[in-house]
């Protein structure tokens, strides 16, 4: 473990001395590169360039000293056409105890890498540019954030099932294809998701990781929550991984391909901490300065993953900002989301959402709030949900409509409104209308039931009655997306959702972490789009997404108008729950008034609705299509109204 040099990087003289605002890694131009790397304690710094990309190959072409610029940053020039020439930093400093250590690493700032991201390339980053790159338009312009439709995945999931009809599985370009189908001819894949109506898709983790080791066919399988290069896409997901420039054509042609089918492309970054903090390339230019400490010396551990990012120091802080920067013009992303961002302060929050939103406005980011314990090294405020009045640019995933709806993820005997839980009506009220207690605006939060982590959907109910018949679990199903689709806010749910995803292992239990289970357990059997259960509540999601899109009073931003527009009435000896939407003078609306009611009750509930013939829109079970005075609806249902005269 690194020397703690804990307050010394914290001081304001530290800080004053050395944060660097200029840019940093390897500067390509055709007659030059400079290279670029900040070690304000270094006393020696070489770049090392090498033929190949391997750091088993003895290759090494030359080795070149670097000189001290200003504020702790090293630089040298070489003459010449470097693209394609892969390179690593030496450093020497004194320890603080005596002794001089050396170190050969990457570049944090490197943009490409060769086979598993141990050495550095030099990139002519234009040169990896796919056809029409330029003309590439995003897709979500002039939208507000609460019209966002998200969908999470990973790369192997949608593609490596035999039945997804993709070529290139488990790579960035697979996910690209087009008029891919399953065995039926059913329409999977990309194809499958714009269908659906969503707006963006969020991939989890594409950065270079450290758990897949890249010279094999991308096993073991991981979620890649271990960074380990933030500024290139991971290797495994090209076709050739020893080639530092295939993966960044690749991913930027998958970008592409989406673009081009309207949606959006969210990454899932991690910031929090990283593979491996000894290890680090950052950690070791700059001794431990990267990851938080306590006062004994021992990485701070919120993140439960061994390290944590010290964000609230500048040139970490800088670090984050230049790597959002940089996916954003180069790569195209349209949003991001935060891993643990609860483990991130405030201010870094706050910058990186103001210089995001000068390139675009419409940038989506989001991230997991959460309250945990960890050793800032100055006093700064965590970006948690308690702290949302402060980054009102970012989301937070509510677990307040997550809890409420299918219960606690810790104690199964604690029920939510649609499994069986009384006495949360009011709860319901206060998240259909976007409040959570923490949040400070519907644009605040993000929406769910269901994501990687913990338990799908389906088997998270399952696992709270396990006498529960199938018929029932599906209703439950049905009536927590009425309700999500139905919040103010961002909704958000993760892929195969909508398809009554289950992940269980051999034995038949449910699995409720499969980060490394590999693909029998996670990749999605497309083919269950056969399956008539299926077919209906994919079904369902479209026709819930399409409702929200055509009603814009479902994505208000400004809670007063939401109070005025919404009435809700109890239903006598019920957890039944009807609501009744104002929809008049609203741009885009196509109805005058929207009914939409919950039943978690076995029993059905008879509805009065007052004047007027109404049209049903959406339901989660079967009712009359037209109806007038009153509406009996289902045990376990939503249905959703549209006022006709």
């Amino acid at each position: 473990m690194s020397t703690n040099y804990k307050y010394l990087y914290a001081s304001k003289e530290f800080e004053e001395e050395f944060t660097y605002g200029g840019e940093l890694g390897a500067l390509w131009q055709k007659e030059e590169t400079t290279f670029r790397v900040w070690a304000p304690l270094a006393e020696k710094v070489f770049v090392n360039l090498y033929q190949s990309g391997s750091k088993e190959a003895a290759d090494l072409l030359e080795t070149i000293p670097l000189c001290p610029l200003r504020k702790g940053v090293w630089t040298a020039t070489k003459e010449g056409n470097l693209d394609g020439v892969y390179y690593t930093y030496t450093v020497l400093q004194k320890q603080i105890f005596g002794g001089t250590l050396e170190e050969e690493v990457c570049d944090p700032y490197a943009k490409a890498v060769g086979i598993n991201g141990d050495r550095a390339m030099v990139v002519d980053l234009k040169g990896t540019d796919p056809i029409e790159w330029k003309q590439d338009q995003k897709p979500y312009a002039g939208k507000k954030v609460t019209e966002a439709v998200l969908y999470e995945t990973h790369v192997r999931d949608l593609t490596m099932s035999v039945h997804s009809g993709v070529k290139e599985k488990g790579k960035f370009i697979g996910l690209a294809e087009t008029g891919t189908k399953n065995s039926y001819g059913d329409r999977t894949s990309i194809d499958y998701i714009a269908d659906l109506g969503v707006t963006h898709v969020h991939l989890l983790p594409v950065f270079d990781f450290a758990s897949v080791d890249e010279r094999g066919t991308g096993e073991p399988y991981n979620w890649g929550y271990d960074p380990k290069n933030f500024f290139v896409p991971e290797g495994s997901y090209a076709t050739d991984p020893y080639d530092g420039s295939v993966r960044i054509r690749e991913m930027k042609t998958m970008v592409k391909a989406f673009h081009d089918k309207g949606l959006g492309v969210v990454l899932d970054v991690v910031f929090n901490h990283v593979n491996d903090a000894d290890d680090y390339c950052f950690n070791k230019i700059v001794p431990g300065y990267f990851s938080r400490k306590d006062d004994a010396g021992a990485y701070s551990d919120g993140s439960c993953c061994g390290n944590d990012t010290a964000s609230e120091l500048c040139m970490v802080r800088k670090l984050i900002v230049d790597n959002l920067v940089y996916w954003v013009e180069e790569y195209h992303i349209d949003g991001f989301r935060f891993d643990l961002v609860g483990l991130l302060d405030v201010d870094t929050i706050v910058e990186l959402e103001r210089q995001l939103r000068i390139i675009n406005p419409d940038i989506l980011l989001y991230g997991e709030g959460w309250t945990m314990n960890t050793c800032f090294a100055k006093a700064v405020l965590p970006a948690t949900q308690n702290y949302a009045f402060c980054t009102l640019g970012f989301a937070y995933f509510s677990d307040t409509i997550r809890n409420l709806l299918r219960g606690n993820n810790f104690d199964l005997s604690r029920k939510g409104y649609v499994n069986g839980g009384l006495g949360l009506t009011d709860a319901l009220k206060s998240n259909l209308m976007g409040a959570p207690h923490w949040a400070p605006s519907p644009e605040s939060v993000v929406n769910y039931v269901s994501c990687h982590d913990d338990l799908t959907l389906y088997d998270k109910y399952a696992s709270n009655a396990p006498e529960a018949d199938r018929k029932t679990l599906i209703s439950q199903c049905r009536l927590s997306a009425a309700i999500v689709f139905a919040s103010q806010g961002i909704p958000f749910f993760s892929a195969g959702e909508e398809l009554l995803r289950r992940k269980v292992n051999e034995d038949g239990t449910m699995n409720s972490n499969t980060y490394n289970c590999g693909d029998q357990i996670n990749a999605i059997d497309w083919d269950c789009l056969h399956d008539e259960k299926c077919q209906s509540q994919s079904g369902l999601y479209k026709a819930l997404i399409a409702f929200r899109k055509a009603h814009p009073v479902l994505t208000l931003t400004n809670r007063e108008d939401i109070l005025a527009r919404f009435i809700f009435t109890d239903v006598w000896k019920s957890e039944a729950v009807v609501c009744m939407v104002d929809c008049s003078n609203l741009e885009g609306e196509s109805s005058e008034k929207i009914c939409m009611i919950f039943n978690p009750d076995q029993d059905s509930q008879t509805i009065h609705l007052g004047e007027g013939t109404w049209k049903v829109a959406v339901e989660t079970a079967q009712t009359s299509q037209v109806v007038s005075g009153e509406i009996t609806v289902p045990g376990i249902t939503a249905v959703f109204l549209e006022l006709v005269s």
